[in-house]
């Protein structure tokens, strides 16, 4: 694989082109490279990944900003695009300072697994998915299963003119296994996914054990009765926690949408949303997020940023623009999907930190309701507070004891009124992250990773 590294003399000659046409320029390199291999009764499809390559110059115009990119990484194609943004930076950018902090960050950082992806090469793949396929596919009553392994390694070099010099090197795997039963014209899948910064080393979940029990519980969900419709207490598994941590306070904590007035979080900051047991984290930095990254698209650090401090909502997700502009510090959240893609404030590892009550526990506490299992999809709206969360099963809670099995079925409410009836998170042993793709309305998709524990609430349930 190409080093970004390797090109640092002609990236910088390209800012310095611009270094005195502006208070402010700065280049970001981006390489990408991965494969796949899918399967399924019909067909098997290993591929390469498209190859993301490029470079996006940025300057401060004097009003606004202005930017250029290109695909090729030799010396001529960048001082083209450096001559673009000249032609657009005004006479009086040079008197203008830019809103908000320069990162001055500076360091190099990557991932370098001891048995990476790339070395484990593509028939071993696709041997990996094919035993996958069959593991499933021996489980009497399965009639197919959708196979998916991946791997990509995302180089991303970024200089500007206030000294700042980062290199990463993130490399990412995983994997889903969809088994597909049915019987007398029913249809019902189940899934297994995980995805993990590393290599080789993290596929240890997809063991025939793993996917045999998956596919079991697909055949057993063609038998499953429809869940129960109403207001209830809801008992949410790890992977819907996360979501709904994603959906309750994502977006809506993107201080762009403050900007804009597109958040109805905004005028409640500083209020309590929830009881003390309650604390929602944004981490970039998170040791083992599939959003993980060492710095963002403006050069400033991945951290940890408290978004509800034990109940109380206390923080948001700034870029270095809404940092300036709401008199607080850039938390590095400015992402961009790809060099070509533009810059938002955006998630990386949005989570719920643990409680102190065991499942049981909480499986108690709950009397009647349901447990909603392996979440599909979630759907939040930042202007009006409301969200919904699809999951594929569950299990009816009577008498505070486990009972039948349900199909699939969808939370939904409002936000902080389900915020506001928690009742109990499980412990730390139970916590899980979740990789995810995630975009800005319906597109600009880049990953991110959500977790949490067993989360005990009240909320509306139907059929999904």
């Amino acid at each position: 694989m190409t080093d970004l590294r390797e090109f640092e003399d002609d990236f910088a000659h390209a800012l310095a082109r611009l270094v005195h046409r502006t208070r402010f320029v700065e280049l970001l390199a981006e390489l990408e490279e991965g494969e796949e291999v899918r399967i399924d009764r019909r067909s098997l499809t290993p591929s390469l990944d498209p190859r993301i390559q490029g470079a996006v110059i940025r300057a401060w115009g004097g009003e606004r900003w202005v930017e250029a990119a290109t695909s090729a990484l030799n010396r001529a194609s960048l001082d083209q695009a450096a001559a673009s943004v000249e032609r657009s930076v005004s006479k009086s950018a040079t008197g203008a300072a830019p809103p908000g902090e320069s990162a001055t960050t500076r360091g190099e950082w990557a991932d370098r697994p001891a048995r990476p992806m790339r070395s484990l090469g593509s028939d071993a793949m696709i041997s990996l998915a094919r035993d996958a396929f069959s593991w499933a596919i021996a489980v009497p009553g399965v009639k197919d299963c959708q196979v998916e392994v991946g791997w990509s390694e995302n180089q991303r070099f970024y200089l500007n003119s206030a000294g700042a010099r980062c290199f990463q090197l993130i490399s990412r795997v995983g994997a889903n296994v969809a088994p597909i039963a049915i019987e007398n014209g029913r249809v019902e899948y189940d899934y297994l996914s995980r995805g993990y910064i590393g290599g080789q080393e993290r596929l240890g979940f997809l063991s025939q054990e793993r996917v045999a029990d998956v596919a079991k519980g697909t055949v057993e969900l063609l038998h499953a009765r429809a869940p129960p419709t109403g207001e209830m207490s809801v008992l949410l598994d790890q992977g819907t926690t996360g979501t709904l941590a994603h959906e309750s306070f994502g977006h809506g904590t993107e201080a762009d949408q403050f900007l804009r007035d597109r958040s109805y979080l905004r005028p409640i900051l500083g209020q309590t949303v929830g009881p003390e047991s309650l604390t929602i984290i944004d981490q970039g930095s998170h040791p083992d997020g599939w959003g993980t990254f060492y710095f963002d698209d403006e050069g400033h650090l991945g951290q940890r940023t408290v978004l509800i401090d034990r109940g109380k909502f206390i923080g948001a997700l700034h870029d270095r623009e809404t940092a300036a502009a709401l008199h607080v510090s850039a938390t590095g959240n400015a992402r961009r999907s790809d060099f070509l893609s533009r810059l938002f404030v955006r998630m990386t590892n949005t989570y719920v930190e643990p409680g102190d009550w065991t499942f049981d526990e909480l499986v108690r506490e709950a009397k009647n309701g349901v447990v909603l299992e392996h979440c599909t999809s979630g759907i939040e709206d930042p202007l009006g507070g409301q969200m919904q969360i699809k999951v594929k099963k569950g299990r009816k809670i009577e008498n505070g004891q486990l009972t039948d099995l349900v199909s699939s079925m969808a939370l939904s409410g409002k936000v902080l009124e389900v915020l506001r009836q928690i009742k109990g998170l499980s412990r730390p042993g139970d916590f899980e992250m979740s990789p995810g793709y995630c975009g800005k309305g319906h597109t600009d998709l880049l990953p991110v990773g959500s977790g949490g524990t067993f989360l005990l609430s009240t909320a509306v349930v139907g059929p999904a």
